[in-house]
């Protein structure tokens, strides 16, 4: 999971709990606030009727029908005032909340309870607001807050996600540009990616003093290869002519002829190895040019020329299948041997009677030239390692595990991409895509 998606998770996880967290707090108050505002509300309401009380407004509500003796249309509120046993004691208002029955109506009420005495006669007073408004409000307010919410949190979320996104563009781009698509030390782009991040620029820096040691080390490499190859060729040379005039010697033993014979076929192979060294760092050190133009299939069939023999000894069905005539621009004598070292190893690693198939394809803009054959195969791990220098598929076989090193060296150099499919016992196909 990316660094940008896990930070916006986090963010909407918080956001999310401290929305819930605050939305109860909130749910809960407004039920406080609201009878604290409605109880303010009766209490006023008491104090104004007994600030203005006098006999004429005491009969008046006596006198009304039955107990409800004050009500609006609506039957939203009433005042209630009943005449009670004088023995009373002084009391405080209470209030509760109470269904009533107004003109068969019921409805909940928020009552006010308060008896009092007026000139020494006592009274049971009782003021009522209807619940029902108060709860529609309630509701509208709380389904109004939840869109807020979780438009708050919608909104947050984007803001976090662009944010993230802007504030994490150059780490990707120094991964990027500083990891994945460096395919060769040598080509690494030593500048800094633009960051006003500190902790961007010390990751930037510290690949950078990486890649630079990686760089020595890998030019180091590669020279201590070249030089070596160059040496070991004339001791190898010096010791192949006099194995030869060895063998020109008059009456020789013949046991003495096959240790000769065996030791110069031993120091050809050690020959081989090192021009296939050799070839890979001038390859990897830009050593060749790329100004000829080259046909595919014209170098396809002049390796078929070459390897005839070798195909009709194993009785290899081979099929060119080509339906393009590809062209394009590197070094020929590379090109060659490219192919024929894929070609090399379809003979070499097929069964006898097997089949060697070349075919092409244009694929989103793209030529894919495919080579396959029904070998040996290799297993998944000797495909994830097919590249590495002195890995062979089959140990039983001549050879030195050279050949696809060389062919990715040289695919590289042509920016050429190498695809292997393999499975034991079912062949091998390698695909290059221009």
């Amino acid at each position: 999971m990316k660094l940008q998606v896990k930070f916006s998770l986090y963010n909407a996880i918080t956001k999310i709990a401290i929305i819930l967290v605050l939305g109860s707090i909130i749910l809960f108050s407004l039920d406080r606030l609201a009878y604290n505002q409605l109880d303010n509300r009766l209490i006023k309401k008491k104090n104004k009727i007994l600030e203005h009380l006098s006999n004429n407004e005491i009969d008046s509500l006596l006198n009304k029908e039955q107990s409800f003796t004050d009500y609006n249309i609506l039957k939203e509120e009433f005042i209630v005032l009943t005449d009670i046993a004088d023995n009373q004691s002084d009391s405080t208002a209470k209030v509760f909340t109470e269904k009533r029955e107004i003109e068969g109506d019921i409805e909940v009420y928020r009552i006010l309870n308060y008896k009092f005495s007026y000139q020494k006669n006592w009274y049971n007073l009782e003021i009522g607001e209807t619940m029902t408004a108060l709860q529609s409000i309630k509701n509208s307010i709380r389904f109004y807050m939840l869109i807020v919410l979780v438009a708050a949190l919608l909104i947050t979320l984007v803001a976090d996600f662009t944010f993230s996104n802007f504030l994490l563009k150059p780490f990707y781009l120094i991964i990027d540009k500083k990891i994945n698509l460096v395919d060769d030390p040598s080509h690494y782009n030593y500048q800094n990616i633009p960051t006003s991040t500190n902790d961007f620029k010390i990751l930037d820096n510290s690949i950078n003093s990486l890649m630079r040691k990686i760089n020595t080390l890998f030019a180091l490499e590669k020279q201590f290869i070249a030089n070596v190859s160059h040496e070991l060729l004339t001791p190898i040379s010096i010791l192949s002519t006099r194995f030869e005039n060895m063998l020109n010697t008059p009456d020789i033993p013949v046991e003495h002829e096959n240790k000769i014979y065996a030791s110069l076929k031993t120091l050809n192979r050690l020959k081989l190895i090192i021009n296939s060294l050799l070839l890979i760092s001038k390859v990897e050190n830009n050593q060749y040019l790329k100004t000829e133009e080259i046909s595919l299939k014209q170098e396809i069939t002049d390796i078929h020329e070459d390897l005839e023999d070798r195909i009709i000894d194993k009785k290899i069905n081979y099929q060119s299948k080509l339906t393009k005539d590809f062209h394009f621009t590197g070094n020929k004598a590379l090109i060659h041997t490219l192919l024929i070292n894929i070609i090399n190893n379809a003979i070499k690693y097929n069964v006898d009677g097997g089949s060697i198939t070349i075919s092409d394809k244009t694929e989103a803009e793209k030529y894919i030239l495919t080579i396959s054959d029904t070998g040996s195969g290799m297993s998944a791990e000797l495909v994830e390692n097919a590249f590495d220098r002195f890995k062979r598929g089959n140990s039983e076989e001549n050879g030195f595990g050279l050949g696809l090193a060389i062919v990715q060296s040289i695919a590289k150099f042509h920016k050429i991409k190498v695809d292997i499919k393999s499975e034991e016992h079912k062949g091998t196909s390698i695909s290059l895509i221009f």
